[in-house]
């Protein structure tokens, strides 16, 4: 991928309409290198750069559904700047974003999302069935093992898919990271996407398998019969002797519409990055997934801090902290009035590289525990002949989870740890 910027216009009467950028990467037959005449004559009639411009979504059907259309995705463009450099003129930006046609203008930006180191392990005395049961899983799972119509997506660094704790439970395999040419930090794969989301750094294998692990040595995942959309949108970065995930945040973005149009009823997302600059980060198509009736998950952060990081601040999102097995919120912990319950996440045992299997601590471990969570009470209410909201979910895992003070809501643990069997009692009361 070129260095290029993310355009959105303000309402106007007529709203062109060019090739969706992915598929202008892999056929550049028809491009477009006319934009609108003012941006024209910034990028290329002043800073002499040449350009392709494109649609940064497509739309799910032929034509633009209402709900992306409420949520202005067919206003939203990628300019691929036609250079080498990768340092965009801040002039540029600066004379764009005053432009009246301008809603607004991003560079397209790489984000890095720390990850929590992983201790491989082979101890048999982790695999067990379930292993400290906080949360009332072993109950949960005489109520509902998950459906196999429920899906739910992992945006994550992709997932190896063969691990024998997985069963034929994957589909719309797709990777998303393509990374500004140029960027030799990285390792790996992380040019030219395809539908192969290989996990070179094992985060997204161990998320997966808290969701929907079989159990056969290890604890057995919160939704075991529910089906994962892989979306490998992180490519692994070496940052300061350790490794992270980093994609451009347009590419994630690019992930959870894909999550969306495929039909994903949650999403998690083990990941976070802080807000610099202006507008929210990934807040048009978060809005379109919830639009769509599709639950959001993401991590709160592991600084331990009052802090935000998006998704997961954004409204509508459920904010995972971390909690330990004994009732305690883990240290590392990012909180703030955004953060909406807690989960497991300190000496999580799941699935790792390689057909093995790791600890690891953080809100990322964590997270999934609510995204599997979501998974159930949407399975059982399936079994059942119903369905269920986001504002229904939201509210069960409000007035069930267990408190840690005698507080209804705190900025530390949100509405309290999860309780999976209480969550769908209350759900099957209600039904």
């Amino acid at each position: 991928m070129k260095p290029h910027l993310i355009i959105k216009l303000n309402k106007i009467n007529q709203v062109p309409q060019f090739k969706y950028w992915e598929n202008l990467i892999e056929n550049k037959q028809g491009v477009s290198k006319n934009f609108v005449p003012s941006i024209d004559r910034v990028v290329r009639g002043k800073y002499n750069i040449d350009f392709f411009v494109s649609n940064n979504y497509q739309p799910k059907e032929a034509q633009w559904s209402e709900v992306e259309l409420k949520n202005d995705l067919n206003k939203v463009y990628r300019l691929i700047l036609l250079t080498n450099n990768p340092d965009i003129p801040e002039g540029l930006i600066e004379e764009i974003k005053i432009l009246p046609e301008v809603a607004f203008v991003k560079k397209g930006q790489i984000t890095t999302s720390n990850i929590p180191d992983q201790q491989y392990s082979d101890s048999q005395s982790l695999s067990s069935k379930y292993i400290k049961n906080a949360i009332y899983l072993k109950e949960a799972h005489k109520i509902t093992m998950g459906h196999p119509d429920v899906k739910i997506a992992v945006l994550d660094t992709g997932i190896e898919t063969g691990h024998s704790e997985f069963d034929n439970q994957f589909r719309f395999d797709k990777d998303f990271v393509n990374i500004i040419d140029g960027a030799s930090q990285f390792v790996g794969d992380f040019l030219d996407m395809d539908d192969v989301p290989d996990d070179l750094v094992g985060h997204g294998t161990h998320v997966a398998g808290i969701i929907a692990s079989k159990g056969r040595k290890m604890p057995i995942g919160v939704s075991p019969k529910c089906q994962i959309i892989p979306v490998k949108v992180l490519g692994a970065l070496k940052d300061k002797g350790q490794v992270v995930g980093a994609g451009l945040i347009d590419d994630i973005d690019a992930g959870i519409k894909y999550a969306v149009d495929k039909g994903a009823d949650v999403i998690n997302m083990s990941l976070g990055i802080k807000h610099h600059g202006g507008g929210l980060p990934h807040e048009d198509i978060i809005a379109y997934a919830l639009d769509s009736g599709v639950s959001v998950v993401a991590a709160s952060g592991n600084d331990g801090k009052k802090d935000k990081y998006y998704p997961g601040a954004l409204k509508g999102v459920i904010a995972v902290g971390a909690s330990d097995y004994i009732g305690h919120i883990a240290p590392f912990s990012t909180f703030g009035g955004h953060v909406s319950v807690t989960a497991p996440g300190v000496n999580v045992y799941s699935t790792f590289l390689n057909n093995g299997y790791a600890m690891s601590s953080g809100t990322s471990q964590a997270s999934p525990f609510v995204s599997g969570t979501i998974a159930l009470l949407k399975s059982y209410a399936i079994e059942k002949g119903k369905t269920i909201k986001n504002e229904d979910i939201i509210y069960i895992l409000k007035q069930t989870c267990d408190k840690y003070s005698n507080r209804y809501k705190d900025e530390k643990s949100g509405f309290g740890r999860i309780n999976i069997l209480d969550a769908l009692k209350m759900l099957r009361y209600n039904l």
